[in-house]
């Protein structure tokens, strides 16, 4: 079982060389170069040159690389999706995909442009419309040629598009959230939180973080560095949980205990599912103490 840390992922403006250079030195387990709202118009295309170059350099060590690109429909789009695609990132964020129509057509496009195989797919989530289409919308990770890895949720966004008030809390979003998350892992990708937009807010940043994680989000995204310790904090199993997750593996691979669906620990009965779910905590931790290194 193999899994990569996506606790954290904090964008940076594409256009901005020193930011560039900073990702390299941060300590979140993903950056998004950005050229969409984080770029003027007058600035894209220098921008885009710069992104690229400092891409193919490299040296961002076990952090995951994002691009994201404008969105379909924009003037900048297809010349970002050429030169991201020649950068060959982890991945490409697009945002506002609200149609299967969308995912087919990027992956053919990358496919046509022979893209790295590793350079996946994200898809942002940030419209009415994408929420509605949202099981279609995952069920496209069943093809490889989509290469569609992930979703990452525009919630700033979406509260522009729906008029939801983004409280404390996020009740007028927690429904829409929750099916997002729930047609993800049904499909069997990941999907991040969106951003918190008061840094000043420490203990309201940790209180969405640990509501995400609750609700089944792998991660988060940023918008500034000191959000990245509470964060990846709150999305690392803890020792209890891992030495908890160790007894149940273990117990379940006692030789007294091969083939039972269920065993008593530490006088709970545990099933088969939990140790599963056990497992993945150990790969998890131990991937994050890998990524250290």
């Amino acid at each position: 079982m193999t899994f990569r840390p996506r606790r954290s992922v904090l964008y940076m403006p594409g256009s901005n060389a020193r930011a560039i250079e900073k990702a390299r030195t941060l300590p979140a387990d993903g950056v998004i170069l950005d050229l969409e709202d984080s770029v003027a118009p007058d600035a894209k295309a220098s921008a885009r040159d710069q992104l690229v170059a400092e891409v193919k350099k490299g040296g961002f060590g076990s952090r995951q690389v994002f691009i994201r690109v404008n969105g379909l429909g924009t003037p900048w789009h297809a010349d970002d999706l050429d030169a991201a695609a020649h950068a060959a990132p982890d991945g490409i964020v697009v945002p506002k995909i609200e149609t299967v129509e969308q995912i087919e057509r990027i992956g053919q496009r990358l496919m046509d442009m022979k893209t790295n195989h590793k350079t996946r797919f994200w898809a942002m989530i940030e419209t009415p419309l994408a929420i509605n289409n949202i099981w279609a919308l995952a069920g496209q990770a069943r093809d490889s040629e989509s290469r569609l890895a992930g979703f990452i949720m525009g919630t700033n966004d979406i509260a522009k598009e729906t008029r939801a008030r983004q409280l404390p809390g996020r009740g007028p979003m927690l429904s829409w959230l929750s099916a997002c998350v729930l047609a993800a892992h049904g499909h069997g990708i990941d999907i991040l939180d969106g951003v918190y937009n008061d840094i000043g807010n420490a203990d309201g940043f940790v209180q969405e973080c640990m509501q995400g994680r609750d609700m089944g989000f792998d991660g988060k995204t940023l918008i500034h560095p000191n959000q990245i310790g509470p964060c990846n904090a709150t999305f690392s199993p803890d020792a209890d949980e891992v030495a908890v997750a160790k007894k149940m593996i273990a117990a379940f691979d006692l030789p007294e205990n091969k083939g039972k669906g269920v065993v008593q620990v530490d006088g709970k009965m545990v099933e088969l599912l939990h140790a599963e779910m056990a497992r993945r905590t150990v790969a998890i931790a131990e991937a994050i103490e890998k990524a250290r290194v």
